[in-house]
């Protein structure tokens, strides 16, 4: 195997290195969030400040009364955000929309055990959801990936196309202004690659390709991302066909000084490219399929 390297993309300023960091993200446009509040952590809701870093500039914002335990950020684009906990229960409202200055305007529920959530450029809300949630008899997120607007309307919900089956864990999400793909684990087809395009029934591809945590698309290219055990830092290059994803060759991910990327990290899949955080979640790389 040859090594592929990420390339660095964003650094959380060290002026927030004493606030405690809940989670980042790289949205839609390209830019770097980092969602933070106090080291002290009190019961009830809380004050944060989402950083973003935007071709090397970055700015904060303010969020009043956040109430997620175990937040997902992302941004919408009229400069607000959305901030949605992880787990929910019947009942609980879980995401809360922030205006431009942070205030919080709107509240709603797309069900528990939120694995990916990631906005378009129009705004509106793709989530994938861990087995716990597919699993644990909540219709909101039963589907495995459903699509919200950020006004709480639910647009779209996976239903499997003829000959698969209904996703068991929604693996990894990738949202991009040209189509949304969706890499699931389903009894049936063990990790088949779904294409969600607007007007038309969902495309399934099967993969040879287990346990991957990122997905790039390109055109007619392919690069899945991680896998089991020693896996984890592999690197599937394939191709897409009508009804099949077809290896090309394998790799392996490094850091961009070649050194090995840490087993723990996080991964936001955007159109060709894949964004990875390793444990200190201070900075993003980033792994460009398209050669921009």
């Amino acid at each position: 195997m040859t090594p592929d390297r990420l390339a660095p993309y964003a650094r959380l300023p060290r002026a927030y290195d004493d606030l405690r960091l809940l989670h980042s993200t790289v949205d839609a446009f390209g830019r770097a969030h980092w969602l933070l509040r106090a080291p002290t952590e009190a019961p009830g809701p809380y004050d944060a400040v989402v950083v973003t870093v935007d071709d090397g500039a970055s700015y904060a914002t303010a969020l009043s009364s956040v109430t997620a335990r175990h937040p997902k950020v992302d941004s919408l684009p009229d400069g607000g955000f959305v901030v949605a906990d992880a787990r929910s229960q019947a009942g609980d409202e879980q995401v809360q929309i922030f205006d431009a200055l942070g205030r919080p305007t709107w509240t709603f529920r797309v069900g528990d055990a939120i694995e990916h959530l990631l906005t378009d450029e129009s705004g509106d809300l793709w989530v994938g959801y861990f087995d716990e949630g597919v699993f644990g008899d909540d219709p909101l997120s039963a589907a495995g990936a459903r699509r919200w607007r950020a006004t709480g309307e639910a647009l779209w919900e996976y239903r499997p196309p003829p000959g698969a089956d209904w996703i068991a864990d929604c693996y990894a999400l990738n949202v991009d202004r040209r189509g949304v793909w969706v890499y699931p684990y389903t009894s049936s087809i063990s990790f088949p690659l779904v294409e969600v395009r607007p007007d038309r029934p969902p495309h399934l591809r099967t993969t040879p390709v287990e346990g991957a945590k990122g997905v790039a698309v390109d055109g007619a290219r392919v690069v899945f991302f991680g896998g089991y055990g020693e896996d984890r830092d592999r690197l599937v290059v394939a191709s897409l066909g009508d009804t099949s994803v077809d290896v090309l060759t394998t790799a392996r991910l490094t850091r961009a000084d070649g050194t090995p990327v840490e087993r723990r990290r996080r991964v936001v899949s955007r159109g060709p490219r894949l964004y990875v955080q390793e444990r200190s979640s201070t900075s993003w790389g980033v792994l460009d399929i398209s050669g921009e």
